[in-house]
């Protein structure tokens, strides 16, 4: 089997270091609760919700960079990542702070590619590019992402997709849980 994976909020729990990040950018006392639910929509529509210039995504991607060395790897994440044939990562992170991150836990092994969105010349996710170059590569099972971006171009390509600790978007496979994804979807006769 081989999977795509999105990185922050599949891969590792990164959304408490973006939330930080984001309410250091706005200088303002934003709930973070609803700083979240902006974020896990995209970025660029919460930079649009609280009025923040989007000429300053490069102040907040050294923001996350440096709020993210801390952040960690979902739990029985290495148990599917060590259980799939290939691992590629499609991310809007850029390259240096996604190998920190996947060298700092071991990770690194299990991923034959690494994608890196803008750094590569790609439009941003919901755009299909960054996937068809992968596709070019390797015959794809499946597309596990957290966000709405991240599975529109998978359902686009006709990949089936899973959603992680998002029930709110249109996936085959909804998990909260990495414990339940050998059960759940390599089980699954249709892949």
């Amino acid at each position: 089997m081989n999977i795509l994976w999105d990185f922050d909020g599949t891969l590792f729990d990164t959304y408490p270091a973006l939330v930080e990040g984001f309410v250091t950018l706005s200088q303002r006392d934003l709930n973070r609760d609803e700083v979240l639910r902006w974020l896990k929509v995209d970025s660029k529509t919460a930079f649009k919700h609280f009025g923040i210039d989007e000429d300053r995504r490069a102040e907040y991607k050294q923001l996350d960079i440096k709020y993210s060395k801390d952040s960690k790897p979902f739990e029985h994440l290495e148990e599917v990542l060590a259980a799939v044939e290939n691992n590629i990562i499609v991310t809007h992170r850029d390259r240096e702070s996604t190998d920190y991150l996947l060298e700092k836990y071991g990770l690194t092994k299990y991923f034959k590619e690494i994608v890196s969105v803008e750094e590569q010349g790609f439009n941003r996710k919901p755009h299909p590019s960054s996937y068809e170059f992968v596709l070019k590569k390797y015959d794809i099972d499946l597309v596990v992402g957290d966000r709405e971006l991240d599975l529109l171009p998978a359902r686009h390509l006709g990949i089936k997709t899973v959603a992680f600790q998002n029930r709110n978007i249109e996936a085959d496979f909804h998990l909260d849980s990495y414990a339940e994804f050998i059960s759940l979807v390599f089980k699954n006769k249709s892949l």
